[in-house]
C-alpha cells in the first residue's frame, strides 16, 4: 500500500497550479485572438468607403485599375462561396456578399463616370479644334494635381481613425460576449480539409496577392492621382490583425495546412499594401519637395 505523503500533495498543488495558469493564458489568448478578429472585420467593413468617397468627389474612378478590381471581386467571390459551402455563421457569409457588392459598386462607379463623361464629351466636340485636343483636356482634368494635406496631417486623421476603429471592433466583441454569456471562440477557420473549400481558398488568395500588381503598375502611370490611401491602409490593418488573430492562439500543424491559404493570402498582401502606400507617399510627398526645391 503506497502511502500518501506531503511531497504527493506538494507535487499534485504544483500540478494543478500550473494547469490553472495555463487554462488561463488560453483563456487569455482566446480573448485577444477574438478581439483582434472584430478589429479585423470593423477595418474590411469601411476600407471601401475611402476609394467610394474619393471616386464620388472626382467624378471618376480612373485611378483604379479595372484588371485589379475584376481579380479583388474574384477572390471575394471564392471567399463567398466557401463561407456558403463550409457552412460557416450567417455573419460571415453576410460579411463576405458585402464584400462583392462593394467591389461591384467599385466597378459601377467606373463604368458610370465613364458613360457620363462620354454623353458630355460628345456635344462639347464642336467647342474644341478638334477631338483630339477634346480627350487631351479630358485626361488633363481627370488627373488634375490637386493640393495634398501635410503629412502630419495624414497621419494623425489616420491615426484617430484606427483608434476609432479598434475601439469599435472590440465594443463589438464585448457586446457578443454579453450576449453569449462569455462563450468565448477562437476564430471560425477551416477545421477539416475538404477539396472544394481547399481550392476556393488558395484561388481566393492567389486572387488577392496578384490584384495589386496591376494596381502598382498603374499608379507608376497615374502617380496614385484618383487613388485613396485609405483603401489600401485599411486592407492592410484588416491583414495584419486577422493574421495576428490566429497567430495568438496555439496551433498544431494540421491547422496551419488546413488554413495556409487564408494565412498565405492576408500576411502576402501586407507587404504589396505596404508598397503602394510607399508610392503615396513618394508621388504625393517626396517627388513634389524635389520639384520644389
Amino acid at each position: 500500500m503506497n502511502l500518501i505523503t506531503s511531497d504527493w500533495y506538494a507535487n499534485v498543488a504544483q500540478h494543478f497550479q500550473s494547469n490553472r495558469a495555463a487554462i488561463a493564458m488560453l483563456g487569455d489568448r482566446v480573448v485577444a485572438s477574438n478581439v483582434l478578429g472584430s478589429i479585423s472585420t470593423a477595418c474590411w467593413i469601411v476600407v471601401y468607403s475611402p476609394q467610394l468617397i474619393e471616386n464620388y468627389q472626382l467624378q471618376s474612378g480612373e485611378g483604379l485599375s479595372l484588371l485589379f478590381i475584376y481579380t479583388w471581386l474574384l477572390g471575394d467571390l471564392c471567399n463567398f462561396a466557401g463561407a456558403v459551402i463550409g457552412q460557416l455563421l450567417p455573419t460571415v457569409i453576410i460579411i463576405a456578399a458585402y464584400y462583392t457588392v462593394c467591389d461591384s459598386t467599385l466597378l459601377f462607379q467606373v463604368y458610370y463616370y465613364r458613360w457620363k463623361r462620354e454623353t458630355q464629351r460628345v456635344p462639347a466636340l464642336n467647342g474644341c479644334p478638334s477631338e483630339q485636343a477634346c480627350l487631351l483636356e479630358e485626361r488633363t482634368f481627370t488627373f488634375r494635381e490637386r493640393p495634398r494635406p501635410l503629412l502630419l496631417q495624414v497621419l494623425l486623421r489616420y491615426m484617430v481613425v484606427v483608434v476609432i476603429i479598434a475601439l469599435a471592433g472590440s465594443g463589438t466583441y464585448l457586446v457578443s460576449e454579453l450576449f453569449n454569456h462569455g462563450s468565448s471562440s477562437r476564430p471560425t477557420l477551416e477545421t477539416s480539409v475538404e477539396l472544394e473549400t481547399q481550392i476556393l481558398g488558395w484561388t481566393s488568395a492567389l486572387c488577392y496577392i496578384g490584384a495589386r500588381l496591376p494596381q502598382i503598375y498603374k499608379n507608376f502611370q497615374t502617380r496614385c492621382e484618383g487613388l485613396a490611401p485609405g483603401l489600401f491602409y485599411f486592407a492592410m490593418l484588416g491583414n495584419i490583425t486577422y493574421t495576428l488573430s490566429i497567430c495568438v492562439v496555439p496551433m498544431d500543424r494540421d491547422y496551419l495546412i488546413r488554413n495556409a491559404s487564408w494565412i498565405a493570402g492576408s500576411t502576402v498582401t501586407v507587404v504589396f499594401d505596404v508598397f503602394v502606400l510607399g508610392q503615396f507617399f513618394y508621388y504625393g510627398y517626396v517627388s513634389r519637395l524635389v520639384v520644389d526645391e
